[in-house]
């Protein structure tokens, strides 16, 4: 029977070891004898610290090889000329037991799940808000043409309000509108206007007058009440940021200039209060028109634009005005003089020789509610008058504002 059991464990053995050498790398082959049953050794030539330690870079296969079906081993025959009845260990070809599949080793290497591998697929390197689509915690910065162009559009532009910031004699606030035509992407014509709602002497101005009865030449303290202009805007300089992480939003650099007309006043009488028969009265302080004066503006800001419409603008204009104070409401000094004449003598203005331009009416009289004189007023007017003076005075002023581009 032992020839019998010898070869029922060859049959088993042979499947188990063509499976274990398809599934370890290449060995030399064995030399054939009786111990071809036993698995291949490494080769003398390479240690087996070495063989773990330096491997190639793991790859994925493309497909799992399929593992042999394993062949069931013929049951063990009793020897019947074993006389001593100590049963045999068995060898691992005889219990017919199949050989584990390849694994990799413990010390390999193994990819991190929560990062994916770089890629060169085109799919895999599309990007998605900003960032490669295999990696979304990386930005990536590029250049980028303008978001939305200027070229042919229409801008409305709304200034509610227009603080001076230089105010040493005067000071203004006030209200301006602009309309803008891009003709090119950096470069547009201009047109606004401008409305002081406020316009009077600074409290420096006005403390000189109160305490010492003297106040800066007209020139110097010249107010102005609305301007018009007409000029052109140039855009040297633009780009883009984020904000909330997600948004973007395009800013420029703007550059304005322009020429225009400017209608001016001068504090005559500051508030005062006036005692009549009795009873007090407080007097509204009193301007005169000085006229419309040249106009000139250039200023410089930015601009934000969110979206395709909208755009919020912070700017400085510096208004530049000529002031040249020689007459008040449209009375020269000759005709300041003749007023003064008629009023020392009690005499009424009708009949008075007096240039076409002055109003007179805005010094004769008497205010129904105050019970003011406008008669005192002369005076004071020329006093503004009988020493002209000229200047050039500077209007710095803060724009903030908002627009709509259609």
């Amino acid at each position: 029977m032992r020839p019998f059991r010898s070869i029922a464990l060859l049959v088993a053995a042979v499947p188990a070891l063509a499976f274990a050498q398809g599934a370890s790398p290449a060995q030399p082959p064995a030399a054939p004898g009786p111990d071809a049953t036993a698995p291949a050794s490494p080769s003398p030539t390479e240690p087996p610290e070495r063989q773990r330690t330096q491997r190639a870079a793991p790859v994925v296969p493309q497909s799992q090889p399929e593992a042999a079906p394993a062949t069931p081993s013929a049951p063990a025959t009793p020897d019947d000329d074993d006389t001593d009845g100590t049963p045999s260990t068995p060898s691992p070809e005889s219990t017919g037991a199949q050989a584990p599949a390849a694994t990799a080793p413990s010390d390999a290497p193994v990819l991190d799940s929560g990062e994916a591998p770089r890629t060169t697929d085109a799919q895999q390197q599309r990007l998605v808000n900003g960032a490669p689509l295999y990696n979304p915690n990386v930005n990536v910065h590029i250049v980028q043409k303008k978001r939305f162009a200027d070229e042919g559009k229409h801008e409305l532009v709304l200034y509610p309000a227009a603080v001076q910031v230089n105010g040493k004699f005067t000071n203004h606030v006030g209200t301006a509108l602009n309309y803008v035509y891009h003709l090119q992407e950096n470069f547009a014509l201009q047109v606004g206007g401008q409305y002081n709602w406020y316009s009077d002497e600074s409290d420096f101005n006005l403390e000189l007058i109160d305490k010492v009865r003297e106040q800066a030449q007209a020139a110097s303290s010249l107010l102005l009440q609305w301007g018009a202009t007409a000029g052109v805007e140039v855009t040297p300089l633009y780009g883009k940021f984020a904000f909330f992480n997600n948004s973007l939003a395009q800013f420029s650099v703007v550059l304005s200039g322009g020429a225009g007309i400017g209608k001016t006043r001068h504090l005559i009488r500051p508030e005062v209060s006036n005692e009549v028969d009795g009873q007090t009265f407080r007097v509204p302080a009193r301007f005169g028109d000085t006229g419309n004066k040249f106009l000139g503006e250039v200023g410089g800001g930015f601009r934000v634009q969110f979206g395709e419409s909208y755009a919020l603008r912070l700017e400085v204009r510096d208004l530049i005005y000529t002031a040249r104070v020689d007459k008040v409401d449209g009375c020269n000094l000759a005709d300041f003089e003749a007023l003064e004449a008629a009023r020392a003598a009690n005499e009424p203005f009708s009949g008075l020789t007096l240039s076409g331009s002055c109003q007179v009416s805005k010094f004769d009289g008497v205010d129904p509610k105050t019970k003011k004189n406008y008669r005192e007023d002369i005076i004071l007017g020329r006093d503004l008058v009988a020493e002209p003076s000229s200047d050039v005075l500077n209007n710095v002023s803060f724009y903030a504002g908002f627009s709509v581009l259609f």
